[in-house]
């Protein structure tokens, strides 16, 4: 296995159904992993966990969970078997001063696997997942990011798994009457996440983006843009920075993706 080090990525997921269906999306991030290299294991960091608590999973064999409702049944028989990494958990929880603590009570939810299946199609790299928690500060949650940089050197990919911007009540609605155009809103949030990370101050610059004017309306509830935060945290100022994905589904959901890297890794 590979021990260069890793890039760190944000990855807009989208529907479950990217899982499955053969699309825009799912075609991007197909793309975008036959680029990386592959690395000893991957945190994810997924919209879709986000309880009191900094919490990583710690199994050998991590579930696939269906976190969803009334979708085909071929969704809920997919599986990505991907093997867990509780020792490396286990340093993670021991060198985070008390943040980050193990369990066995989750799993891979659909934030981690409708995005692996199609960056790691094969499932043979072990894979663990982060909470976020509900509680924190967003001071907080960068901090625990910063910690997971070091991660990088030994190999594991950090992948924050959300949207850039996440309204579903709203692109729900507009979706079903037929309105396919991107809100004003939506798209002076997206561009203000595109200033933020290729800022010099990227942590800063997306803390400041969270309490902006159209924040409220980008981000409802704020679980779907943490993850972002996460990934600039693990970031490096002198990584390069680029979007393997853009643009909108249903359209205001943001798809951006980004990567940070350094050099031409």
């Amino acid at each position: 296995m590979s021990t260069s080090r890793q890039p760190v990525l944000f990855i807009g997921h989208g529907s479950p159904m990217n899982a499955i269906e053969r699309n825009r999306w799912s075609d991007a991030l197909r793309e975008l992993g036959s680029t990386l290299a592959r690395p000893e294991a991957i945190l994810v960091v997924s919209a879709h966990w986000f309880v009191p608590g900094s919490w990583i999973t710690a199994q050998p064999q991590p579930a696939t969970i269906h976190d969803f409702g009334g979708f085909p049944p071929a969704l809920y028989a997919m599986r990505y078997p991907a093997p867990g990494a509780p020792q490396l958990a286990a340093a993670i929880a021991a060198a985070s001063e008390g943040r980050i603590r193990t369990t066995t009570e989750w799993g891979l939810d659909h934030g981690s696997w409708s995005v692996l299946c199609h960056l790691f199609p094969s499932a043979d790299v072990p894979v663990l997942q982060l909470s976020i928690d509900q509680h924190a500060t967003l001071q907080a949650h960068a901090a625990i990011g910063a910690q997971l940089a070091p991660l990088r050197d030994r190999g594991v990919l950090v992948l924050g798994s959300g949207n850039g911007v996440h309204n579903l009540g709203h692109a729900f609605r507009a979706w079903r009457a037929g309105d396919h155009t991107t809100p004003d809103w939506a798209a002076r949030f997206d561009r203000a996440v595109e200033t933020a990370v290729l800022g010099g101050n990227r942590v800063g610059a997306i803390i400041a983006a969270a309490q902006n004017a159209d924040a409220t309306m980008a981000h409802p509830t704020p679980e779907h843009f943490l993850p972002l935060l996460y990934a600039a945290a693990a970031s490096d100022p002198d990584d390069s920075v680029d979007f393997p994905v853009t643009g909108f589904d249903m359209g205001s959901l943001s798809m951006r993706s980004v990567r940070f890297q350094r050099g031409a890794e």
